[in-house]
């Protein structure tokens, strides 16, 4: 736990994180609800979730100046989740990948996390922008939306007819492209202006615009901090037995968890102060996520907005994110009506603009050029993430990304050379895999059949059982009775000449 009275000890160090806090503060408050609202739950349990994120696991160890809450990644899985098993079983299955992650955190599976393929995670971050985008893009026009992924894109020119021909759609429209304008623009603004972070003005300014206007565009539904949490009870628990819930679960674990931690290392570079020990801090993600779980809220991630955010501020200790969860609840309890005023286009605004910095449009031509491998893994995982849902999207994902390392390792060479006599030699090097045995046994076939031949294997760094049988099946095949039969020198220390 953070030692507050070590934080104390510098006025001034103090009143600097204090002002980072309301600053990350004013960033989290419309993500909160915007995340809640499109995961379609209740926005208090985003309030509820950005809350425990920085009351708790802000104070406890791992990253100094990482900040938690409910996150727009996670977004797409919540919706599918709740659809599929209902709101009952959201805080169950929380609470059980929270724990997960306690696990994987008190067993030092933290820095595995690194060892996850950037471009799996890119594709998966990208995949989820998409389909935000897709989903929200129907949210702004207060149009219900299909419920798969293809299914959003394929009505898009339905969706167009609707905001063209409708009142009522076109007015909401209008508010939620207002609120992505205003978040375009404001990096373009003055610096004093910029003081008010983009995502709070956009929300104000819509909210502001649609009161002077006299337009009357669905708003956000507020019942209360309190009348919103919701602990699991037995009922909701006993659909952890279900294979399908299982799987969720381990989904919002792996994803959140990498999503933490990535968010950690880029974070770290962003500041000079101590690094992440990735460890603890995924046991304080597990922590969060455990006690968000029993409340019946929202799964929680380290968020980079709200990171980034931080450290731009000036931030240096862990109190600027206790502070933010401090100002998130006093928020929420006293001022609960200002919530309820603001229009669910605007939030879906927010999304809209949050989900296009997910996809790495400036980013996918100079990987196309520098690795163009590694790009095609980040399209095929996005676009799967669309076209079936986010665990099995990753999971194509990272199979490919397994496969694709498994292929660029195993290169093999074959060469041949003649001795007197006529026997061929020919030396395979490299790492000979069942991967590479089409093009192996395809050069092996060209060499004439009515010479004495020599495969040395010595030079192998690798030789999978595939490999070894294949190559003793060809050379039995290659055996004639008026030739020599073919030996093989193996890679063993023995080094024998096997007949």
């Amino acid at each position: 736990m953070v030692s507050l009275s070590r934080l104390f000890s510098e006025p001034r160090v103090v009143r600097r994180d204090l002002l980072a806090s309301l600053v990350v503060f004013l960033v989290a408050l419309p993500l909160c609800v915007g995340v809640a609202v499109a995961s379609g739950v209740p926005a208090e349990l985003g309030l509820i979730t950005g809350i425990v994120g920085g009351l708790v696991v802000g104070a406890l160890p791992g990253s100094t100046l990482q900040v938690s809450g409910p996150a727009a990644g996670l977004t797409v899985l919540v919706y599918e989740t709740v659809q599929e098993f209902g709101l009952g079983a959201l805080g169950p299955i929380v609470l059980a990948a929270g724990l997960l992650q306690v696990a994987l955190g008190a067993a030092r599976f933290g820095r595995w996390f690194r060892a996850i393929s950037v471009s799996v995670v890119q594709g998966m971050l990208a995949g989820i922008g998409l389909v935000i985008v897709l989903g929200q893009l129907y949210a702004m026009a207060d149009v219900s939306q299909p419920g798969s992924g293809l299914g959003k894109l394929a009505g898009l020119p339905g969706l167009a007819a609707e905001i063209a021909t409708g009142t009522a759609a076109l007015t909401a429209f209008s508010v939620g492209a207002g609120t992505v304008a205003v978040l375009v623009l404001w990096p373009r603004m003055p610096a004093k202006v910029r003081v008010v972070p983009g995502p709070l003005a956009a929300v104000a300014l819509a909210t502001a615009a649609s009161a002077v206007t006299g337009l009357s565009p669905a708003t956000v539904e507020v019942s209360g901090l309190l009348q919103a949490v919701r602990p699991p009870g037995f009922d909701d628990f006993a659909q952890l037995g279900s294979t399908a819930v299982v799987g969720t679960v381990l989904a919002f674990a792996l994803i959140a968890s990498a999503e933490s931690l990535f968010s950690a290392a880029a974070v770290d570079r962003m500041h000079n102060g101590p690094r992440t020990d990735y460890d603890k801090e995924l046991v304080a993600q597990g922590v969060g996520n455990t006690l968000c779980g029993a409340l019946g809220a929202l799964p929680m991630t380290a968020v980079i907005v709200r990171s980034a955010a931080n450290v731009q501020a000036g931030a240096r200790t862990p109190l600027s994110r206790i502070a933010h969860g401090l100002w998130l609840l006093l928020f929420a309890a006293l001022l609960p009506a200002v919530i309820g005023i603001i229009p669910l286009a605007a939030l879906a605004g927010v999304l809209v603009h949050a989900g296009c910095k997910l996809v790495p449009v400036k980013d996918l031509v100079p990987l196309w050029r520098a690795h163009r491998s590694e790009a095609v893994l980040l399209a095929v995982t996005a676009l799967a993430v669309v076209a079936t849902n986010l665990f099995e999207g990753v999971i194509l994902g990272l199979l490919l990304a397994v496969v694709k390392s498994a292929w660029e390792t195993s290169h093999v060479h074959l060469s041949t050379r003649r001795l007197t006599g006529g026997r061929i030699v020919v030396t395979l090097t490299g790492n000979a895999t069942f991967l590479r045995l089409p093009r192996i046994l395809e050069q092996l076939e060209e060499l004439p059949q009515d010479q004495p031949i020599e495969l040395d294997l010595a030079r192998l760094r690798h030789l999978d059982h595939a490999c070894r049988v294949a190559l003793e099946s060809w050379a039995h095949r290659h055996n004639h009775p008026d030739t020599e039969p073919v030996r093989i020198r193996h890679c063993e220390p023995t080094g024998a000449l096997l007949p």
